[in-house]
């Protein structure tokens, strides 16, 4: 392998994954468990299987590492194990209760469609801040930025000083109208460190979101203080041990918007991280779909504990203004993932009398049976390895021997038994219901959206997902499938593919006259120009702290377009150049056609009136990164057969068993049948068939 190389790590519920591209295109892939309690442990076992693959020490590899991509689940553990800071919030007398009503919003968040009619199934969730630290101060700001009451600096002091009585360690800054005029909320800040100290974490609205929408922008702004100190903590621990250990590479971190960040930039905006892992799956399809010419893809990760889905339209992932995360809301632009409990660890149990799978999960610890780690109850894992997709030998190359026999007495046990079926039977039924339950997740993501699937290429990666897409991709109805050469460890390679992404954002409220049918006239172009240019010499501002040429710097706008009275946008692109009348014309008729594509044809009321909320500008560092090269068979032919149960089938069938490298570009191979790869296995049903294009991608059709 030629010096120079570009490392992607993403760690996961179950597996950390490493991607390694040299500047010829030459990749390895590799996988070690994730370590929950220390989650650089995993990060540095998976680096150490790739340096051993290249005949090297960890640190001769990490000397020639020119980028370090890093997608962590640092944020979202901490989140979903309620494991944050001690958060205290500091508001405009008054508005105390804005964290906690929600707007309703969270009475309902996170409930499956098939619940929300059960009264029963909503709840509010835990506080993440409890009414007793968050305070009220005496202050006023108007809608147009005008200070109507002076900041009551004694009262911060007394609230300051019962917060950190209290035990708070970070500290939320929420006042009323404070993106409109910061002062109040930043001299707020300066009280905190004198008196809490000037290491302490602090998070201001103004500066972590300053946009339009009190509660949403408390929520995320609390929700950066509650991450913050631990994501702080372990980016400083991975950065130091990586130095360390011999590296002198940039050092980025994946975030949810699509692209990586410093560690620096990281910690500060930890609640853009909640959704890293699975925006780099998205990311590595986007990368990877330019070089194969789709321009429309579906991406499906299947990891050991969840199923994440994507769309990418118009070769451009689709973005969502605001995004659930365990019923709170994060009002930021992010890659839009939906996420079901469906993955390798799912367990399945018996309820009322029927077989349900997930969403409850074994995760990484115990996992499933078969793993030999005192995982007791039957997962999907399991049901794999009963069925003969996954060979009991061969899992991870080898490194990992799963106990069949183990798997086949807990479905025996747990759901054969109650349901008086046989062992296989049940295993079937476990396999076909998680299939299922992600080819509704597809159809809700796809036809939901007005999308036809068919339209579409399926890609499918994660731990799990190459077993299954032959499953939920037939069931969906797209006709190709691809499972990248990166599959095993694809949101590695998405952040190891991704570009350095900043975004400066403000709220400015701009309407038009219902009734004029030529609503662009009210719209001041000059004013929106202003805006825009301020923004994006923000942006501009940050990528030069980054070391980003200006030559290689790419800058998108975008605003958020509504109805007059709705309370919901759309994001809505902006062309490059000055705003003027034809541009601020093609923002309204852009909007409109994305409001009929979206909620269907007729379905627009212009006579409405028009709302512009928030303004965007996206700014783009391009980073060198090496391409996928030809690849040729690096191991010799060995195909052989072995008996799978075939849920098409219905029945037990000789599957082909071949080895990825093994396979020829052009050569394909009818269903059913089974690739194995040391880092993952691959199944494609009868009446499909797969092959392997020239990158080493594996292509199953139907």
């Amino acid at each position: 392998m030629k010096q120079g190389l570009y490392v992607g790590v993403d760690t996961g519920g179950t597996f950390t994954d490493v991607v390694v591209m040299d500047e010829s295109g030459a990749v390895l892939t590799n996988k070690a468990p994730t370590t929950p309690q220390a989650l650089e442990d995993g990060v540095f076992a998976a680096l150490s299987l790739i340096a051993e693959e290249r005949g090297e020490t960890l640190g001769e590899m990490l000397a020639k590492v020119v980028s370090f991509g890093h997608g962590t689940t640092q944020a979202t553990n901490a989140l979903i194990e309620r494991r944050g800071a001690t958060t205290g919030l500091i508001t405009t007398k008054g508005f105390g209760d804005t964290l906690l009503l929600q707007r309703l919003m969270g009475f309902t968040a996170g409930t499956p469609v098939e619940q929300l009619g059960e009264f029963s199934r909503r709840r509010y969730p835990d506080p993440l801040v409890p009414r007793n630290r968050i305070k009220e101060v005496l202050e006023r700001v108007d809608q147009a930025g005008q200070v109507i009451i002076e900041l009551d600096e004694t009262a911060v002091r007394g609230a300051v000083e019962e917060l950190a009585a209290d035990g708070v360690t970070a500290y939320a800054i929420a006042l009323l109208w404070s993106f409109r005029n910061p002062a109040h909320e930043r001299r707020i800040g300066e009280i905190v460190r004198e008196i809490a100290g000037e290491d302490v974490y602090v998070s201001l609205s103004s500066e972590v979101n300053p946009v339009l929408g009190e509660y949403e922008r408390t929520s995320t702004t609390v929700l950066n203080s509650y991450l913050g100190p631990s994501v702080q903590r372990y980016l400083e621990r991975m950065e130091r041990k990586l130095i360390e250990a011999g590296m002198s590479g940039r050092f980025s971190v994946l975030n949810s918007i699509g692209g990586v960040m410093s560690a620096r930039d990281a910690a500060d905006r930890a609640v853009l991280l909640l959704a890293s892992g699975p925006t780099g799956g998205v990311l590595g399809s986007q990368h990877l779909a330019e070089q194969l010419g789709h321009r429309n893809v579906i991406t499906s990760d299947m990891g050991g504990t969840s199923f994440d889905v994507g769309l990418i339209v118009d070769g451009r992932p689709v973005v969502s203004a605001v995004t659930e995360v365990a019923q709170y809301h994060v009002a930021a632009p992010m890659v839009s993932i939906t996420a079901i409990g469906a993955g390798g660890g799912s367990i399945a149990e018996v309820v009322a009398g029927e077989l349900r799978v997930g969403p409850e999960s074994a995760g990484a610890f115990p996992g499933p049976v078969c793993y030999r780690r005192g995982g007791t109850r039957a997962t999907v894992t399991d049901a794999d390895v009963v069925l003969g997709v996954i060979d009991p030998d061969t899992f991870l190359g080898g490194r990992m021997r799963l106990d069949k026999e183990a798997a086949e007495r807990a479905i025996a046990e747990q759901i054969a038994e109650p349901l008086g079926l046989t062992v296989v039977e049940a295993a079937a039924g476990i396999r076909h219901i998680v299939d299922s339950r992600m080819a509704d997740t597809l159809r809700e993501l796809s036809v939901g959206r007005g999308l036809d699937p068919r339209d579409f290429v399926l890609y499918a990666y994660g731990g799990a997902g190459p077993m299954h897409c032959a499953g939920f991709g037939a069931d969906l109805g797209v006709t190709e499938i691809v499972v990248p050469a990166t599959s095993m460890a694809h949101s590695a390679y998405g952040a190891l593919a991704a570009d350095i992404y900043h975004s400066a954002e403000r709220s400015h409220l701009v309407k038009t006259t219902p009734g004029n049918p030529r609503p662009w006239e009210d719209i001041d172009a000059a004013s929106l120009d202003v805006i825009f240019a301020e923004l994006e010499a923000s942006t501009r501002e940050q990528l030069a702290r980054d070391g980003v040429d200006p030559a290689d710097t790419v800058i998108e706008r975008s605003v958020d377009v509504r109805y007059r009275s709705q309370t919901h946008e759309l994001i809505t692109p902006v062309p490059d150049g000055a705003v003027d009348a034809a541009l601020v014309r093609g923002i309204v008729e852009r909007f409109e056609a994305s409001y009929e594509d979206t909620y269907g044809r007729g379905a627009g009321f212009r006579e409405a009136g028009i709302e512009l909320t928030t303004f965007r500008v996206s700014g783009i560092g391009r980073t060198p990164k090496p391409s996928f090269r030809d690849t040729a068979p690096t191991t010799a032919a060995n195909a052989h057969s072995r008996p799978v149960y075939d849920l098409a089938a219905h029945d037990w069938m000789d599957a082909t068993v071949v080895q990825w490298h093994s396979l020829e570009p052009g050569e394909t191979i009818p269903g059913p049948a089974v690739v194995e790869h040391p880092t993952t296995t691959v199944y494609t049903g009868h009446g499909q068939r797969v092959g392997i294009d020239t990158f080493g991608n594996l292509i199953i059709t139907a």
